[in-house]
């Protein structure tokens, strides 16, 4: 296999480790805003429009977490260049 076979399959690989570990973290947000209590904040959190903010509180979180994750694990590969 020569190194240029091998690019597509890298580039591949950390796409599908993107998607892995950004729904990961969508669903830890989501699991972790259950224990928020949003009755001070809404009217009506068991509501639709209450479970609509519940889901884009949780997107937003996960996708802060995720971005981070994802850059710290993008600055530990790039440690081997180092040395």
């Amino acid at each position: 296999m020569s190194p240029m076979d091998s690019v597509p399959v890298s580039v591949g690989m950390n796409g599908l480790t993107a998607i892995l570990v950004s729904l990961a973290c969508i669903v830890l947000s989501w699991w972790a805003l259950q224990n928020l209590k949003l009755d001070l904040f809404i009217k009506h959190p068991k509501g639709p429009q209450g479970k609509l903010l519940q889901l884009l509180l949780a997107i937003v979180l996960g996708r802060f977490v995720s971005a981070f994750i994802l850059e710290y694990l993008g600055y530990t590969q790039m440690l081997r260049y180092m040395f």
